[in-house]
């Protein structure tokens, strides 16, 4: 039993990092040459690496799930009962939350967009409490009121923003935490009989993504001819390495939950918004603020009270104590 609590946390914290590292990344895709060529490319510029780092996953995935001799019974379940709410929580995740997460990036960057979107689980648990009639504990009201009071100081104050249109920014983060806690509620629906495994889901969420950016979003813009640029140059290459991060990032989230359960698994997955802080300070140089790092904390505070189960951790003390 520890040494699985041990893989679990780790799952979950390198699910954390590498989610960190994914949104760093992407931060220094955004502020290339290339993408900053013009107008009309400043603005294509996130749906068009949000459409290749999503594919690119899918395709990640598809090696990965091939390896294991599942690729197969994953497509199949795209037809069933589960699947399809499986898909719509990929499009909630995918061109939503995804979308709005990179145009947040854009306009406020990593660290502030990072900072914000972690408060995706306590808005899912609160989505839960509506939709699923999953019951809130008075702890996890109180978890849910501190995340959404230092989210507001962080966006009505916007010390620290680089860009002047940081309250746009602002609004983009806000919507991608709508649309990622809507995923985590719409795929749980749709993955309790079982019938779809969470890796199967992460397949089927990842193709649908590239597949609605693709065939519906980037034709709508008139958004390929940028596409094409960027796979021609050198951007590609670290999109496809980001895309692999990302994967990554998923599949030990993933098997997080499995190991040891969504509330702890959320808890060590949403610390990406602090690891975003430090590997900007650290490899990007980004300006030190006391005012980011106290409102991150307090974030992840609020947003590790919002899913916590104080039975499970009882439980869990009561375990250790037990085999002691």
């Amino acid at each position: 039993m520890g040494i699985k609590r041990s893989k679990g946390a780790f799952y979950g914290l390198f699910s954390g990092f590498a989610w960190a590292l994914d949104t760093v990344l992407i931060g220094i895709v955004l502020s290339s040459q290339l993408m900053m060529a013009t107008e009309q490319v400043v603005f294509l510029a996130p749906l068009v690496s949000t459409f290749l780092h999503d594919f690119m996953s899918s395709l990640w995935m598809m090696l990965y799930m091939a390896m294991k001799g599942q690729l197969k019974t994953a497509l199949s379940k795209l037809k069933t009962r589960s699947g399809r709410f499986v898909i719509l929580g990929a499009l909630m995740g995918g061109p939503i939350g995804m979308t709005f997460y990179v145009l947040a990036v854009k306009y406020i960057g990593a660290s502030y967009t990072a900072a914000i979107s972690a408060v995706y689980p306590a808005i899912g648990a609160f989505l839960a409490f509506i939709f699923l009639k999953d019951r809130l504990r008075l702890s996890n009201w109180f978890g849910l009121l501190i995340s959404i009071v230092f989210i507001i100081i962080l966006g009505f104050t916007g010390d620290g923003f680089t860009s002047d249109n940081y309250m746009l920014g602002f609004i983009f983060a806000l919507i991608c935490t709508v649309g990622w806690g809507l995923e985590c509620v719409i795929c749980a629906y749709g993955m309790k009989d079982e019938e779809v495994s969470p890796e199967e889901a992460l397949q089927i969420r990842q193709l649908v993504s590239a597949t609605t950016y693709g065939l519906v979003i980037l034709p709508a813009f008139g958004g390929h001819f940028l596409t094409k640029g960027v796979i021609m140059s050198a951007e590609f290459i670290l999109i496809l390495f980001i895309a692999l991060v990302g994967t990554a990032s998923y599949v030990c989230y993933y098997k997080a939950i499995h190991e040891i359960g969504p509330t702890r698994a959320m808890a060590l997955n949403i610390t990406y918004s602090a690891w975003a802080v430090v590997i900007s300070m650290v490899a990007l140089g980004s300006p030190f603020s006391w005012k980011l790092i106290i409102c991150c904390v307090a974030i992840l505070i609020g947003s590790i009270l919002t899913v916590a189960n104080p039975d499970e951790f009882i439980k869990s003390k009561k375990y250790r104590g037990e085999t002691a």
